[in-house]
């Protein structure tokens, strides 16, 4: 039973999905977790990171076997086709005779395909270890589950840092999506800590994605009831889920109040939902840099023994625009370098706090805080 998911199924690309904090298990396993994935892998440098021989048979039964499930499995099929006839052109003409070795032929491959697809998440990747059929196919086992879990304690359902900022500003930096059941209690336990603030925060410039229900899981607090703020499209299912913010909330809501969202090149997939979902719904601010791109999920995808693929299958469908991200980037309101967006923020939720306040002490320490923004004071580094 194949599992729609980002590139959250092999543990060495997990990482990311975990922004950068999760460390690949010796083994490698391919299960890393058993909740649908949109998530931003880490691509290392071309000829980088381990390498072995590849035989001709190797390298055309891998070509044959892409090949077939871009034709089967990719979103848009009209471009499968394309891509199936500029890779046989290029066989035919002997351009993939020289490549000898995994990295060189996953390398290409990428290239090759990506330059018809320009999908973010589609990716040819060498594993040093074998890579059997049933690995992919399979539900995760109870024991990875229970390290999937232990992994979501230990980084606190991916909600990095909480807390209340000068002027009564919340803040709080979640840096992976990925953790489903622990992200909900963390999100709620968030949530009721920064109730009473006057304006929030919320930092995603670290967060390479995750799974879908729990972006809708934090967007709930900011809408009052059921709000439709995602699709996504299952192309061999032929299937469309809808994603809802949820009627009820552990805790208080946090409405009436500004939210900004802060973004960075970095922010990636499942996190780019969350800044697109909020924008699209004008209920959030975006502040810092246009976001990586990517929106269709998918499927991990076995080539040959060492060779795997992330195929795309799905794409995400907002219901306001009809379209996504993918390709493009969250594209913020304020556009401001990554390392300036807290203090941008800062200034913009103080200046709107101070043009309503009537208490002569409170306004001048508003004032204060505001002047020291101003003055360009450096963020603090994120512990």
């Amino acid at each position: 039973m194949r599992r729609m998911t980002g590139l959250g199924v092999v543990s060495l690309w997990f990482v990311a999905a975990c922004g950068g904090a999760a460390a690949p298990a010796a083994r490698e396993p391919i299960l890393a977790t058993p909740s649908p994935q949109m998530a931003v892998e880490q691509v290392p440098e071309a000829g980088r990171g381990p390498d072995g021989p590849v035989t001709p048979e190797e390298r055309n039964a891998a070509i044959d076997a892409l090949l077939r499930n871009l034709d089967a499995r990719y979103v848009f099929p009209e471009k499968a086709k394309l891509v199936r006839a500029a890779v046989e052109a290029r066989r035919k003409r002997g351009e993939y005779d020289k490549l000898t070795t995994g990295q060189a032929l996953s390398t290409t491959l990428t290239t090759h395909v990506n330059e018809i697809l320009k999908d973010a998440h589609f990716r040819v990747r060498y594993l040093e270890r074998k890579v059997h059929e049933s690995e992919l196919q399979a539900e995760p086992t109870a024991a990875e589950r229970e390290q999937f879990a232990a992994e979501g304690q230990r980084l606190n359902g991916g909600f990095e840092r909480v807390e209340r900022l000068p002027g009564n500003i919340g803040y709080v930096e979640v840096r992976s999506f990925a953790f489903l059941a622990r992200g909900v209690e963390a999100a709620a336990a968030a949530m009721n800590f920064l109730a009473e603030t006057d304006a929030l925060i919320i930092d995603i410039r670290r967060n390479g994605g995750g799974d879908p229900e729990l972006v809708a899981a934090l967007c709930s607090y900011f809408f009052d009831g059921a709000v439709h703020i995602n699709d996504i499209y299952d192309r061999p299912k032929n299937e469309t889920r809808q994603f809802w913010t949820s009627p009820t909330v552990p805790g208080k809501r946090y409405l009436g109040k500004d939210v900004y969202v802060l973004t960075s090149k970095r922010t990636g997939s499942g996190a780019e939902e969350l800044a697109y979902d909020l924008q699209t719904q004008k209920r959030a601010v975006i502040i810092g840099e246009k976001t990586w791109g990517g929106a269709n999920p998918g499927e991990l995808l076995r080539l040959g023994d060492h060779l795997v693929a992330f195929v795309p299958s799905g794409r995400a469908i907002n219901p306001i625009t009809k379209t996504n991200w993918e390709g493009i980037g969250v594209l913020p309101d304020i556009a401001v370098p990554a390392e300036d967006a807290l203090r941008i923020a800062q200034v913009r939720a103080l200046q709107k706090r101070i043009a309503v306040a009537t208490e002569p002490e409170l306004k001048k320490s508003l004032e204060e805080r505001l002047r020291e923004l101003e003055r360009g004071e450096p963020e603090k580094p994120a512990r």
